[in-house]
Protein backbone atom coordinates (compact mmCIF):
# COMPACT_ATOMS: atom_id res chain seq x y z
CA UNK A 1 0.00 0.00 0.00
CA UNK A 2 1.64 3.76 -0.99
CA UNK A 3 2.08 5.76 1.99
CA UNK A 4 0.08 8.84 3.53
CA UNK A 5 0.25 11.75 1.51
CA UNK A 6 3.15 14.78 2.67
CA UNK A 7 3.46 18.45 1.98
CA UNK A 8 5.57 20.46 -0.33
CA UNK A 9 7.37 23.49 1.90
CA UNK A 10 5.48 26.78 1.39
CA UNK A 11 7.71 29.49 0.35
CA UNK A 12 8.62 31.98 2.69
CA UNK A 13 6.96 35.34 2.54
CA UNK A 14 9.27 38.80 3.00
CA UNK A 15 5.94 41.51 3.49
CA UNK A 16 6.55 44.71 1.31
CA UNK A 17 7.55 47.49 3.89
CA UNK A 18 4.64 50.24 4.33
CA UNK A 19 5.67 53.96 2.99
CA UNK A 20 5.75 55.71 6.14
CA UNK A 21 5.08 59.71 5.88
CA UNK A 22 8.40 60.21 7.49
CA UNK A 23 10.41 58.11 4.61
CA UNK A 24 8.50 59.80 2.13
CA UNK A 25 9.74 63.11 3.47
CA UNK A 26 13.14 61.57 3.24
CA UNK A 27 12.72 60.81 -0.80
CA UNK A 28 11.68 64.29 -1.69
CA UNK A 29 14.58 65.78 0.46
CA UNK A 30 17.40 63.49 -0.99
CA UNK A 31 15.70 64.29 -4.51
CA UNK A 32 15.74 67.85 -3.90
CA UNK A 33 19.68 67.61 -2.53
CA UNK A 34 20.06 65.71 -5.98
CA UNK A 35 18.26 68.34 -8.37
CA UNK A 36 20.79 71.31 -6.17
CA UNK A 37 23.62 69.47 -7.11
CA UNK A 38 22.80 69.28 -10.81
CA UNK A 39 22.48 73.02 -10.83
CA UNK A 40 25.71 73.41 -8.73
CA UNK A 41 27.31 71.50 -11.84
CA UNK A 42 25.85 73.02 -14.33
CA UNK A 43 26.02 76.25 -13.73
CA UNK A 44 29.95 76.16 -12.60
CA UNK A 45 30.28 74.55 -16.30
CA UNK A 46 28.70 76.86 -18.03
CA UNK A 47 30.86 80.09 -16.39
CA UNK A 48 34.37 77.98 -15.59
CA UNK A 49 35.23 81.20 -13.70
CA UNK A 50 35.62 79.37 -10.51
CA UNK A 51 36.57 76.40 -10.27
CA UNK A 52 36.52 75.15 -6.31
CA UNK A 53 39.48 72.10 -5.74
CA UNK A 54 38.28 68.51 -3.94
CA UNK A 55 38.82 70.21 -0.71
CA UNK A 56 36.38 72.65 -1.02
CA UNK A 57 33.62 70.34 -2.53
CA UNK A 58 33.93 68.03 0.04
CA UNK A 59 33.36 70.74 2.43
CA UNK A 60 30.29 72.38 0.81
CA UNK A 61 29.02 68.06 0.16
CA UNK A 62 29.68 68.01 3.95
CA UNK A 63 27.75 71.38 4.68
CA UNK A 64 24.69 71.14 2.83
CA UNK A 65 24.60 66.75 3.98
CA UNK A 66 24.78 68.52 7.85
CA UNK A 67 22.24 71.05 7.09
CA UNK A 68 19.77 68.04 5.01
CA UNK A 69 20.71 65.97 8.45
CA UNK A 70 19.49 69.23 10.57
CA UNK A 71 16.23 69.80 9.00
CA UNK A 72 15.49 65.81 8.79
CA UNK A 73 15.92 66.04 12.73
CA UNK A 74 13.93 69.16 12.72
CA UNK A 75 10.96 67.21 11.16
CA UNK A 76 11.17 64.39 13.49
CA UNK A 77 13.03 62.17 10.75
CA UNK A 78 15.85 59.78 12.28
CA UNK A 79 18.79 59.82 9.80
CA UNK A 80 20.76 56.86 11.46
CA UNK A 81 21.11 54.48 8.44
CA UNK A 82 18.74 51.48 8.55
CA UNK A 83 21.70 48.57 8.38
CA UNK A 84 24.06 47.69 5.77
CA UNK A 85 22.90 45.62 3.02
CA UNK A 86 24.35 42.00 2.97
CA UNK A 87 24.92 41.76 -0.66
CA UNK A 88 26.72 45.50 -1.17
CA UNK A 89 27.58 45.75 2.31
CA UNK A 90 26.85 49.54 1.78
CA UNK A 91 24.32 51.45 4.60
CA UNK A 92 20.28 51.18 3.65
CA UNK A 93 19.24 54.57 3.61
CA UNK A 94 15.90 54.32 1.52
CA UNK A 95 13.60 51.17 1.31
CA UNK A 96 14.77 47.87 2.76
CA UNK A 97 14.24 44.14 2.74
CA UNK A 98 14.49 42.69 5.73
CA UNK A 99 15.36 38.44 5.19
CA UNK A 100 17.25 35.37 5.93
CA UNK A 101 18.48 37.10 9.15
CA UNK A 102 19.86 40.05 7.21
CA UNK A 103 19.00 43.42 5.52
CA UNK A 104 18.78 44.07 2.12
CA UNK A 105 18.46 46.90 -0.93
CA UNK A 106 15.91 45.89 -2.46
CA UNK A 107 17.49 45.72 -6.11
CA UNK A 108 20.06 43.45 -4.14
CA UNK A 109 18.09 40.95 -2.75
CA UNK A 110 17.58 38.08 -5.89
CA UNK A 111 17.74 34.70 -6.47
CA UNK A 112 20.69 32.80 -5.87
CA UNK A 113 20.37 30.86 -9.10
CA UNK A 114 18.92 33.08 -12.06
CA UNK A 115 19.87 36.34 -10.45
CA UNK A 116 16.62 37.81 -10.59
CA UNK A 117 15.08 40.73 -8.31
CA UNK A 118 13.48 38.81 -5.65
CA UNK A 119 12.29 42.26 -3.45
CA UNK A 120 9.11 41.70 -1.34
CA UNK A 121 7.90 38.27 -3.32
CA UNK A 122 7.45 34.92 -1.75
CA UNK A 123 11.08 32.75 -1.88
CA UNK A 124 12.68 29.41 -0.45
CA UNK A 125 15.33 29.35 1.83
CA UNK A 126 18.23 26.62 1.09
CA UNK A 127 21.42 26.24 2.76
CA UNK A 128 21.26 30.09 3.54
CA UNK A 129 20.57 31.32 0.39
CA UNK A 130 17.42 32.65 -1.34
CA UNK A 131 15.50 31.15 -4.40
CA UNK A 132 12.52 32.46 -6.23
CA UNK A 133 9.56 29.48 -6.40
CA UNK A 134 10.56 28.41 -9.92
CA UNK A 135 14.25 27.45 -9.47
CA UNK A 136 13.70 26.26 -6.30
CA UNK A 137 10.96 23.72 -6.97
CA UNK A 138 13.43 23.07 -10.04
CA UNK A 139 16.19 22.36 -7.99
CA UNK A 140 14.95 20.79 -5.45
CA UNK A 141 11.33 19.85 -5.19
CA UNK A 142 11.11 15.91 -5.33
CA UNK A 143 9.93 14.71 -9.50
CA UNK A 144 6.65 12.69 -10.64
CA UNK A 145 8.48 9.53 -11.63
CA UNK A 146 5.00 9.61 -13.85
CA UNK A 147 5.69 13.13 -15.70
CA UNK A 148 8.71 14.25 -14.34
CA UNK A 149 7.83 17.80 -13.37
CA UNK A 150 8.71 19.13 -9.91
CA UNK A 151 6.13 18.24 -7.19
CA UNK A 152 4.87 21.63 -5.75
CA UNK A 153 1.67 20.39 -3.10
CA UNK A 154 0.93 17.11 -1.85
CA UNK A 155 3.62 14.30 -2.63
CA UNK A 156 2.36 10.79 -2.90
CA UNK A 157 5.64 7.91 -2.05
CA UNK A 158 5.01 4.16 -3.40
CA UNK A 159 7.28 2.11 -5.24
CA UNK A 160 10.53 4.21 -3.71
CA UNK A 161 9.45 6.64 -6.10
CA UNK A 162 7.33 9.97 -5.34
CA UNK A 163 4.15 10.52 -7.69
CA UNK A 164 1.46 13.82 -7.99
CA UNK A 165 -1.37 11.60 -6.30
CA UNK A 166 -3.06 12.06 -10.09
CA UNK A 167 -0.69 10.40 -11.65
CA UNK A 168 -0.45 7.45 -9.56
CA UNK A 169 -2.74 5.32 -11.64
CA UNK A 170 -3.23 1.46 -12.66
CA UNK A 171 -0.42 0.74 -15.35
CA UNK A 172 -3.51 -1.20 -17.33
CA UNK A 173 -6.51 0.74 -17.38
CA UNK A 174 -5.73 4.43 -15.80
CA UNK A 175 -8.14 4.46 -13.14
CA UNK A 176 -6.82 6.19 -9.83
CA UNK A 177 -6.17 3.62 -6.39
CA UNK A 178 -8.63 3.68 -4.49
CA UNK A 179 -8.64 2.75 -0.61
CA UNK A 180 -7.94 -0.54 -1.85
CA UNK A 181 -5.01 -0.07 -2.75
CA UNK A 182 -2.35 -1.27 -5.88
CA UNK A 183 -0.41 -4.21 -6.49
CA UNK A 184 3.08 -4.10 -8.08
CA UNK A 185 4.22 -6.22 -10.96
CA UNK A 186 7.90 -5.32 -13.29
CA UNK A 187 8.23 -2.03 -11.52
CA UNK A 188 4.39 -1.43 -12.46
CA UNK A 189 1.79 -0.53 -10.24
CA UNK A 190 -1.63 -2.27 -11.06
CA UNK A 191 -5.11 -2.23 -9.58
CA UNK A 192 -6.53 -5.44 -8.05
CA UNK A 193 -9.17 -6.31 -10.79
CA UNK A 194 -6.42 -5.91 -13.61
CA UNK A 195 -3.69 -7.75 -11.92
CA UNK A 196 -5.76 -10.71 -10.94
CA UNK A 197 -6.81 -10.40 -14.68
CA UNK A 198 -3.71 -10.68 -16.09
CA UNK A 199 -0.89 -12.02 -13.78
CA UNK A 200 -3.35 -14.81 -11.36
CA UNK A 201 -3.09 -18.22 -12.49
CA UNK A 202 -5.87 -19.70 -14.76
CA UNK A 203 -8.32 -22.04 -14.04
CA UNK A 204 -8.07 -25.26 -16.80
CA UNK A 205 -12.07 -25.09 -17.12
CA UNK A 206 -13.38 -21.59 -17.32
CA UNK A 207 -10.04 -19.73 -17.91
CA UNK A 208 -10.79 -17.37 -14.63
CA UNK A 209 -8.37 -16.30 -12.34
CA UNK A 210 -7.85 -18.97 -9.52
CA UNK A 211 -8.01 -17.16 -6.28
CA UNK A 212 -8.47 -19.16 -3.13
CA UNK A 213 -9.58 -22.53 -3.59
CA UNK A 214 -7.94 -24.83 -6.08
CA UNK A 215 -6.70 -28.44 -7.52
CA UNK A 216 -4.08 -28.84 -9.19
CA UNK A 217 -3.91 -31.41 -12.26
CA UNK A 218 -2.78 -32.14 -15.86
CA UNK A 219 -0.10 -29.35 -14.99
CA UNK A 220 -2.58 -26.63 -14.75
CA UNK A 221 -5.09 -25.57 -11.39
CA UNK A 222 -8.92 -25.57 -11.08
CA UNK A 223 -11.39 -24.76 -9.35
CA UNK A 224 -13.16 -27.56 -7.71
CA UNK A 225 -16.48 -27.33 -9.45
CA UNK A 226 -14.25 -26.81 -12.53
CA UNK A 227 -12.79 -30.06 -12.82
CA UNK A 228 -15.31 -32.24 -13.68
CA UNK A 229 -15.54 -34.94 -17.03
CA UNK A 230 -15.73 -33.09 -20.13
CA UNK A 231 -18.98 -35.30 -21.37
CA UNK A 232 -20.91 -35.60 -18.59
CA UNK A 233 -20.01 -32.94 -16.16
CA UNK A 234 -19.82 -35.32 -12.89
CA UNK A 235 -17.25 -34.98 -10.52
CA UNK A 236 -14.49 -37.71 -9.56
CA UNK A 237 -15.62 -38.68 -6.76
CA UNK A 238 -13.08 -41.84 -6.70
CA UNK A 239 -10.20 -39.38 -7.02
CA UNK A 240 -9.52 -40.85 -10.32
CA UNK A 241 -10.21 -39.44 -13.79
CA UNK A 242 -8.70 -39.89 -17.84
CA UNK A 243 -7.15 -37.51 -19.80
CA UNK A 244 -7.47 -37.33 -23.09
CA UNK A 245 -6.75 -33.63 -25.72
CA UNK A 246 -5.71 -32.10 -22.29
CA UNK A 247 -9.48 -32.85 -20.80
CA UNK A 248 -10.47 -35.03 -18.17
CA UNK A 249 -13.12 -37.59 -18.43
CA UNK A 250 -14.65 -40.23 -16.21
CA UNK A 251 -14.07 -43.78 -17.30
CA UNK A 252 -17.30 -44.16 -19.36
CA UNK A 253 -17.02 -41.13 -21.38
CA UNK A 254 -13.04 -42.11 -21.83
CA UNK A 255 -13.47 -45.59 -23.08
CA UNK A 256 -16.59 -44.06 -25.05
CA UNK A 257 -14.24 -41.63 -27.03
CA UNK A 258 -11.16 -44.37 -27.51
CA UNK A 259 -13.46 -46.63 -28.73
CA UNK A 260 -13.31 -49.24 -25.88
CA UNK A 261 -16.55 -50.18 -24.57
CA UNK A 262 -17.80 -53.50 -24.81
CA UNK A 263 -20.57 -53.98 -27.49
CA UNK A 264 -22.08 -56.36 -25.44
CA UNK A 265 -22.80 -54.78 -21.57
CA UNK A 266 -21.28 -51.36 -22.99
CA UNK A 267 -18.88 -51.15 -19.97
CA UNK A 268 -15.58 -50.20 -20.26
CA UNK A 269 -12.82 -53.04 -21.30
CA UNK A 270 -9.97 -52.73 -19.40
CA UNK A 271 -7.96 -56.08 -20.40
CA UNK A 272 -8.40 -58.92 -22.91
CA UNK A 273 -11.15 -57.89 -25.66
CA UNK A 274 -12.26 -59.57 -28.88
CA UNK A 275 -12.84 -57.19 -31.98
CA UNK A 276 -15.97 -58.67 -34.56
CA UNK A 277 -17.98 -56.54 -36.93
CA UNK A 278 -16.51 -53.63 -35.92
CA UNK A 279 -17.21 -53.56 -32.12
CA UNK A 280 -15.12 -54.67 -29.20
CA UNK A 281 -16.70 -57.20 -26.62
CA UNK A 282 -15.56 -58.52 -23.33
CA UNK A 283 -14.56 -62.22 -23.76
CA UNK A 284 -17.06 -63.41 -21.72
CA UNK A 285 -19.41 -61.33 -23.50
CA UNK A 286 -19.06 -62.64 -27.24
CA UNK A 287 -21.84 -64.95 -27.21
CA UNK A 288 -24.41 -66.59 -29.60
CA UNK A 289 -27.26 -64.09 -29.41
CA UNK A 290 -29.41 -67.18 -29.42
CA UNK A 291 -28.10 -70.23 -27.12
CA UNK A 292 -25.70 -67.36 -24.88
CA UNK A 293 -22.83 -69.71 -25.69
CA UNK A 294 -19.50 -67.98 -25.44
CA UNK A 295 -18.17 -68.09 -28.67
CA UNK A 296 -14.57 -68.88 -27.47
CA UNK A 297 -13.40 -70.07 -30.46
CA UNK A 298 -13.97 -66.80 -32.54
CA UNK A 299 -15.94 -68.80 -34.48
CA UNK A 300 -19.33 -67.24 -35.56
CA UNK A 301 -22.06 -66.46 -37.78
CA UNK A 302 -23.14 -62.49 -38.52
CA UNK A 303 -27.01 -62.26 -39.50
CA UNK A 304 -28.67 -58.65 -38.89
CA UNK A 305 -25.45 -57.61 -36.76
CA UNK A 306 -25.91 -60.33 -34.01
CA UNK A 307 -23.40 -62.97 -33.39
CA UNK A 308 -24.41 -66.89 -33.53
CA UNK A 309 -22.91 -70.07 -33.41
CA UNK A 310 -22.89 -72.04 -36.49
CA UNK A 311 -25.29 -74.76 -35.26
CA UNK A 312 -27.81 -71.91 -33.85
CA UNK A 313 -27.42 -70.58 -36.94
CA UNK A 314 -27.98 -73.15 -39.06
CA UNK A 315 -30.76 -74.36 -36.96
CA UNK A 316 -32.62 -70.94 -37.09
CA UNK A 317 -31.84 -69.76 -40.56
CA UNK A 318 -31.94 -73.14 -42.38
CA UNK A 319 -28.93 -73.34 -44.14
Amino acid sequence: MFSPYSDIQEPKESLPHSKTSAAAQLDELMAHLCEMQAKVAVKADASKKYLPDKQDHKASLDSMLGGLEQELQDLGIATVPKGHCASCQKSIAGKVIHALGQAWHPEHFICSHCKEEIGSSPFFERSGLAYCPKDYHNLFSPRCAYCAAPILDRVLTAMNQTWHPEHFFCSHCGEVFGAEGFHEKDKKPYCRKDFLAMFSPKCGGCNRPVLENYLSAMDTVWHPECFVCGDCFSTFSTGSFFELDGRPFCELHYHHRQGTLCYGCGQPIAGRCISAMGHKFHPEHFVCAFCLTQLSKGIFREQNGKTYCPPCFNKLFQI
